[in-house]
C-alpha cells in the first residue's frame, strides 16, 4: 500500500503542475498521470478497480460541498432546470443510444437499454471540477450543467432498481447486486424506508447537528471538528448505500440542509482538502483503467464509438439548450461540458456484468469508450476556450467584467461589540456581509437576533477562501487579539492583494504594527469614546460646548498625526522617548495657542484691540 501510494503521489506531483502550466488543467493532468503509471504504459500499478471504488468517495464529498453552497431557496429556484432539462437529457439520450444499439448494432433490448441508461450519464467529477477551475460554474451554462448532473445523480436510484429486471439470470439475488439489506423487501416498504431515511437526514441536519457542532467548537480542538465533519459525510454515505440509494445524493441533501448553518464555512474548509485528494486519486485511477491493448487492437471501432457518443450527446444537449432558452453564447459551453460518459457508468457496468446483461467483451469495450470520452472532456472545454478567444478581439464571455457581477461584499472577522457596530452600518448601506467569529456562544447569541454569522478562525486561508475572500471588496478585522489580527492581515495581503483591509487597533503599539503593514484604515477601539467623554467633561467643568468640541478635535487630529510620526521610531527606545515628550509638549502648546487665539478674538470683538492691530502687523499663529 505504501509503495502504491508513493507512486500515485509522485505521478500527481510530476504530471499535474506540468499540465496546469501548459494550460491543460489539473483534471487532464491527473488523467495523464494515471495513463503513465497504468498497466498499459509504465506498468507501475496493476488493476486499480478497488482503488477506484475508494476514490469515488471524492465525488460524494464534492456533492456535499456543492450542497453547502446551495441554500434550499436557491435549490428550489433550480427545480425547473433539474426536472425539465435534466429529466429530458437523460430520457432522450438513453432513448437514442438504445435505438442505435438495438437496431444498428443488433443487440438484445435488455443490453441496449442498459447501455443507453449508463451512457446517458455525464461525469460529475470532471464537469464540476473543470468549470470551477475556469470560473464558469456560476455562469448560466454552469448552473444548468449542474442541474443536469444533479438529476443524473438522482436517476442512479431508479436505474439501479431497474437493472435486475433486465437480467438474463433471473435467479440472481438482487440484494447481492446492490448490497442493500432492503432489496428483497416489498416495494412499498423499500419506498417507505428510503423516504424515512431522507427525512431523517434533513431533520438531523437542521435540528441535531448544530448543537453537536457547537459543543465540539467550544472545545477549541480543531482536529475534532474535522473528524466530526468527516464522520458526518461517511455516516450519511454508508446509510444511503445500505438501503440502495446514491451516497452522493444523501450527502448533497445534507449539504443543502447545512448550507444555512453558522458552521458552513468551517465545514467547507475542513472537507475541501480531502475532497481534492480523493478526486485526484479518482482521476488517476480512471487514467490507469484505460485499456490501451484493446484500444490499439480495435482502434477504428473505439474511435468511432467515442465520436458517436460525444456527437449524439452534444446534439441532444444543444437542442435542449436552445429549447430551454439558454443564451446563445452559453449554449456551446453547456453542450461541450456534458458531452462525455461519467464515473457512475463504471458502477453500473459492474452491476450489469454481475447480472450477465453485458458480455465481458461488451463490458470491456464500453468501459474503454467511457474512459476515453472522460479523457477528451477537458480537451473539449479547452477547445471552447480557444474558440472564444479567436472569435472576438474582446475578452471571451467568461472574462468580461459585465458578465461577472460586482460583489458588494465585506468580510468581518470578529463580531463582538466593535464588529457589530461596523457590520450594522455597512449592512444598512446595502453591502453584503459575511461574518466569521470563533466563539460558539457569541454565534448562538447573535443568531437569536437574526444575524448571519459563521463559525471559524479567519487566520485560516482555506476559511477565508470559503467565505469568498477571492471576490470580496473588503476585509474588516475586528477581533480583540492583536497577534491574531496581524496574522490575518499578513495572510490576506499574501493571498488576496485586491482586498481593502481595515482593522481594529487595541492600543498604540498595535496601531504602529498596523501602520507598518500598510492597512487601508484603522482605529484604536477606545480613543474616540474617550475623547468624546473628555469633551463632555470639559462642558461639565464650565467650558462652552463649542470650546470643548474644538479642543476634542484638535486633540484627535494631533493624536492621529503623532501615531503616524511615532510609528517610524517604534523600537528605538531612546529616540521614541524623546519624541513622545516632544509631542506632548507640542499638544499643550497647540491647545494653549488656540485658547489664546480665541481670547484675542473675543477682545477684538469688544473693540479693545484697535491700537494693537494698527501698531504692528499680526504674527502668524503656530499650528
Amino acid at each position: 500500500m505504501l509503495q502504491i501510494a508513493l507512486i500515485y503521489l509522485a505521478a500527481a506531483i510530476v504530471a499535474v503542475p506540468i499540465a496546469k502550466r501548459a494550460g491543460l488543467g489539473s483534471v487532464l493532468g491527473y488523467l495523464i498521470a494515471g495513463i503513465l503509471i497504468g498497466p498499459y504504459a509504465l506498468a507501475m500499478v496493476g488493476d486499480q478497480t478497488d482503488v477506484m471504488h475508494f476514490a469515488e468517495f471524492g465525488v460524494v464529498m464534492m456533492l456535499f460541498l456543492v450542497g453547502l453552497e446551495l441554500q434550499p431557496a436557491r435549490l428550489w429556484k433550480l427545480r425547473h432546470s433539474i426536472l425539465g432539462l435534466g429529466g429530458l437529457q437523460v430520457v432522450l439520450t438513453a432513448a437514442v443510444i438504445f435505438a442505435a444499439c438495438y437496431w444498428l448494432f443488433t443487440m438484445q433490448w435488455q443490453t441496449a437499454l442498459a447501455i443507453g441508461l449508463m451512457l446517458a450519464l455525464s461525469s460529475t467529477a470532471i464537469v464540476l471540477q473543470s468549470l470551477e477551475e475556469k470560473g464558469w460554474l456560476k455562469q448560466e451554462a454552469g448552473q444548468n450543467a449542474f442541474s443536469v448532473l444533479l438529476f443524473q445523480d438522482i436517476a442512479i436510484i431508479p436505474i439501479l432498481a431497474l437493472l435486475p429486471l433486465l437480467a438474463f439470470a433471473p435467479q440472481t439475488n438482487s440484494a447481492d447486486i446492490n448490497h442493500s439489506f432492503i432489496a428483497n423487501w416489498p416495494i412499498w416498504q423499500q419506498v417507505g424506508v428510503s423516504v424515512a431515511v431522507i427525512a431523517a437526514i434533513i431533520v438531523s441536519g437542521k435540528y441535531i447537528s448544530a448543537p453537536i457542532f457547537r459543543y465540539i467548537a467550544q472545545t477549541r480542538i480543531r482536529e475534532i471538528f474535522t473528524i466530526f465533519a468527516l464522520f458526518l459525510v461517511v455516516a450519511i454515505a454508508l446509510v444511503m448505500q445500505s438501503i440502495g440509494l446514491s451516497p452522493a445524493l444523501g450527502t448533497f441533501l445534507a449539504g443543502v440542509v447545512l448550507a444555512e448553518s453558522e458552521f458552513r464555512h468551517e465545514l467547507e474548509a475542513d472537507i475541501e482538502p480531502f475532497k481534492g485528494l480523493l478526486l485526484g486519486l479518482f482521476f488517476i485511477t480512471v487514467g490507469a483503467s484505460i485499456n490501451f491493448a484493446l484500444f490499439f487492437s480495435q482502434f477504428t471501432t473505439v474511435i468511432a464509438l467515442v465520436a458517436m457518443l460525444i456527437i449524439v450527446k452534444a446534439a441532444i444537449l444543444f437542442a435542449l439548450a436552445y429549447t430551454f432558452k439558454i443564451s446563445n453564447k452559453q449554449q456551446l459551453l453547456f453542450t461541450l461540458a456534458l458531452a462525455q460518459g461519467g464515473e457512475f457508468a463504471f458502477v453500473l457496468l459492474s452491476v450489469t456484468s454481475t447480472l450477465s446483461i453485458l458480455t465481458p467483451e461488451q463490458t470491456a469495450l464500453t468501459t474503454l469508450v467511457v474512459a476515453i470520452s472522460m479523457l477528451i472532456a477537458p480537451l473539449l472545454l479547452m477547445a471552447y476556450e480557444q474558440m472564444q478567444k479567436r472569435s472576438s478581439n474582446t475578452a471571451p464571455e467568461f472574462d468580461k467584467p459585465e458578465q461577472i457581477s460586482t460583489a458588494k461584499h465585506v468580510i468581518i472577522a470578529g463580531y463582538g461589540r466593535f464588529g457589530q457596530i461596523m457590520g450594522r452600518l455597512l449592512h444598512a448601506q446595502g453591502y453584503e456581509i459575511t461574518v466569521l467569529d470563533h466563539s460558539p456562544s457569541q454565534i448562538e447569541l447573535l443568531r437569536r437576533f437574526g444575524n448571519t454569522v459563521f463559525y471559524g478562525d479567519a487566520a485560516r486561508q482555506e476559511l477565508l477562501e470559503a467565505a469568498g475572500a477571492h471576490t470580496a471588496q473588503m476585509l474588516v478585522v475586528a477581533i480583540d487579539d492583536p497577534d491574531k489580527t496581524i496574522e490575518i492581515i499578513k495572510l490576506a495581503h499574501k493571498n488576496y492583494p485586491q482586498l481593502k483591509i481595515v482593522a481594529r487597533a487595541i492600543d498604540r503599539r498595535h496601531a504602529y504594527q498596523l501602520l507598518n503593514l500598510k492597512v487601508d484604515a484603522f482605529n484604536r477601539e477606545t480613543v474616540d469614546s474617550a475623547i468624546n467623554l473628555a469633551v463632555d467633561a470639559l462642558e461639565i467643568l464650565g467650558n462652552s460646548k463649542e470650546d470643548a468640541q474644538r479642543a476634542g478635535k484638535l486633540f484627535r487630529d494631533h493624536d492621529r498625526a503623532s501615531v503616524v510620526q511615532l510609528a517610524e521610531l517604534w523600537g528605538d527606545d531612546a529616540s521614541y522617548g524623546v519624541a513622545v515628550r516632544q509631542r506632548m509638549d507640542d499638544l499643550k502648546q497647540v491647545l494653549q495657542q488656540d485658547k489664546q487665539a480665541k481670547s484675542d478674538l473675543n477682545t477684538c470683538d469688544s473693540g479693545n484691540c484697535e491700537d494693537e492691530l494698527t501698531a504692528a502687523p499680526a504674527k502668524p499663529k503656530a499650528n
